[in-house]
């Protein structure tokens, strides 16, 4: 019999980061627990990421994870939001080193492609297979939890996964998109 293997997943953000446990055993998942933080949005932005840290700690610290699953950050437009969820980020990021946890990081397309079949899948998509999978009775809310979820199923599926289209194959332009997890 194999032994049961709990991972946490954390969608960052500094207005609302998700989190996510589930424990694992080959092929068998469970849902442990699954929630969000939400720092005050006027807060100073130390203010909040010391609120992530430390409602991040208290989760990992009651429900004990090996390994810390994150997604990676969506690079959109705006280059201050980009910044801001790079602070939420290396702030999960230390403390899961800090908690001797082994982390991974997978991109939001890879997140989606492991959990749903496809990287471009919507949402409401990712929330009805984090369901699905997890055996749940209800869809999660808010769905950044359904997020976290996925995160941490992805660390479990990603074998499942298609392997990346070879980088030979691949111009520089498309190997850069592939990096940061657009293709």
């Amino acid at each position: 019999m194999t032994e049961w293997k709990r991972i946490i997943g954390v969608d960052p953000g500094t207005v609302v980061t998700g989190y996510g446990v589930i424990d694992y055993a080959g092929s068998r998942v469970r849902h442990v627990a699954s929630g969000v933080i939400r720092p005050g949005r006027s807060d100073p932005m130390p203010e909040r990421l010391a609120r992530i840290h430390r409602e991040l700690a208290d989760v990992i610290s009651t429900h004990h994870p090996a390994v810390l699953a994150v997604e990676e950050a969506f690079f959109g437009n705006n280059p201050k939001t980009a910044i801001k969820l790079g602070q939420a980020r290396g702030v999960i990021l230390v403390l899961g080193v800090m908690n001797e946890l082994e982390v991974v990081e997978f991109s939001p397309r890879f997140v989606k492609q492991a959990v749903v079949g496809t990287g471009g899948a919507t949402k409401e998509q990712v929330q009805y297979m984090v369901t699905r999978i997890l055996g749940l009775k209800q869809v999660p809310e808010p769905a950044d939890a359904a997020d976290a979820l996925a995160v941490a199923l992805c660390h479990v599926l990603r074998s499942h996964v298609s392997a990346p289209t070879e980088t030979k194959h691949l111009t520089k332009a498309q190997q850069q998109l592939r990096d940061l997890g657009i293709l």
